[in-house]
């Protein structure tokens, strides 16, 4: 491990470092030499290897890399474009999504291939998503991409696994603006394993999943979240470098984890449901620190898992729940409930909202804080803004057609 990244340290700072390319890649299996150096660049940047780089000497070797690669025969083209998507992921992990949604409409009007043009319009609507940008179901790869520039090469509609991540995207759209025809962009697929870990598919699969998910229909459901989990626990897809920021890898892999937790604590088995949303806890902390945002959403989820495992069991588990909705709150930044933030957009409105309304039910259960719980009761229908669900349908468990899952890659109620 060390000598890989001596030699990457050698070729970043040399002025010419084709020779040692050839001398540590040449026997590379896949692509051709600059795409194996970038794939191992973006490795070792984004934490492939460990220990970590910072973000800054990252974003060094990730600069320095696509700089040297510019121009350099076969393959350079797609090397810079798997250099610019993870520039992309190095960024939105730094707190900085508006930069990162910039460098992914850069990747798309450069875009050597229709399946770099499609993981960064994929990655562009996730955090359009995030972010709470309204965005319809009519927007497609090409609408970032200025015509003139394309060619006849750029078409991506004839093929199946592209198709499939551009439609689950459009599907996920439709099911966060609470539209019914979100079941259209899934129809037809004949196969929506094809292509899972070779084509970047993992995606698609749990989005599908998701939405098989919120309308009850669990058997299906469960065999989406567990191929996704079967696939990206394999060890060659680290090298995944055709996704980027909330639609990693890693991302899906902690998406899948935390979703399937949910879905076998809404069926009832909340020992399996504690493992993997303690499997999916684990995963946030690992990839993006104890007070990152994204822990907060896991918490949120195994509060609710609690809630319902008190509620079919009789039993009571107010101290627990309230301890991890705190912290939730807490990790998320929530506003102070007299503050006037919720008349603005604010980050991670639909899990905020859920947490705060979850609480409330626990304080309106006792006596001598039920006026506490009513004003946070108060605050939390304020601010959700969820299309699909009202917030007191989110709050209920009992409509299989009505479930509440929470995506983690978008930070959304869906």
């Amino acid at each position: 491990m060390n000598s890989i990244r001596s030699a990457l340290a050698r070729a970043i700072l040399s002025p010419n470092p084709r020779l040692l390319w050839a001398r540590h890649y040449a026997a590379s299996a896949g692509g051709t030499q600059p795409e194996s150096v970038a794939a191992e660049m973006v490795r070792y940047a984004l934490g492939g290897d460990r220990p970590r780089s910072s973000p800054e000497e990252a974003m060094r070797i990730l600069e320095q890399g696509a700089s040297n690669l510019q121009g350099g025969g076969e393959g350079s083209a797609e090397a810079v474009g798997m250099i610019m998507l993870a520039m992309s992921t190095l960024l939105y992990r730094s707190g900085r999504r508006q930069d990162a949604m910039e460098k992914l409409k850069a990747t798309q009007q450069v875009a050597p291939s229709a399946a770099f043009r499609v993981a960064a319009w994929e990655a562009t609507m996730g955090l359009s998503m995030e972010a709470y940008q309204d965005i319809n179901t009519s927007v497609s790869p090409d609408d970032l991409v200025d015509l003139s520039i394309k060619d006849d090469n750029m078409k991506w509609s004839n093929q199946d696994h592209l198709k499939s991540r551009v439609n689950a995207i459009k599907g996920l759209i439709a099911l966060i603006n609470g539209e019914t025809e979100s079941a259209l962009f899934f129809d037809g697929y004949k196969d929506p394993f094809a292509g899972v870990g070779n084509e970047h598919t993992e995606n698609a699969v749990l989005s599908y999943g998701e939405y098989l998910h919120c309308v009850g229909d669990y058997p299906l459901a469960t065999q989406m979240y567990e191929r996704v989990l079967e696939t990206t626990s394999m060890e060659d897809m680290s090298g995944n470098v055709l996704a980027a920021c909330n639609m990693a890898t890693e991302e899906v892999s902690l998406g899948a984890t935390c979703s399937y937790g949910q879905l076998l604590s809404h069926s009832g088995k909340f020992s399996e449901a504690e493992d993997y949303l303690t499997r999916a806890l684990k995963k946030a902390e690992e990839q993006f620190g104890a007070n990152h945002p994204k822990v907060g959403i896991v918490l949120t989820c195994v509060a609710r898992m609690y809630k319902l495992k008190a509620k079919s069991e009789g039993s009571s588990s107010i101290m627990v729940q309230e301890g991890l909705y705190r912290k939730a709150l807490e990790v998320l930044k929530a506003p102070a409930i007299n503050s006037e933030s919720v008349s603005r957009l604010m980050d991670w409105r639909d899990i905020i909202s859920l947490a705060r309304g979850e609480y409330a039910e626990l304080l309106l259960v006792q006596s001598n804080r039920k006026a506490e719980g009513e004003r946070m009761k108060e605050w939390a229908e304020d601010a959700w803004r969820n299309r699909r669900l009202s917030l007191a349908q989110a709050l209920e468990f009992s409509r299989p057609s009505k479930l509440t899952v929470v995506d983690t890659r978008i930070g959304r109620v869906i």
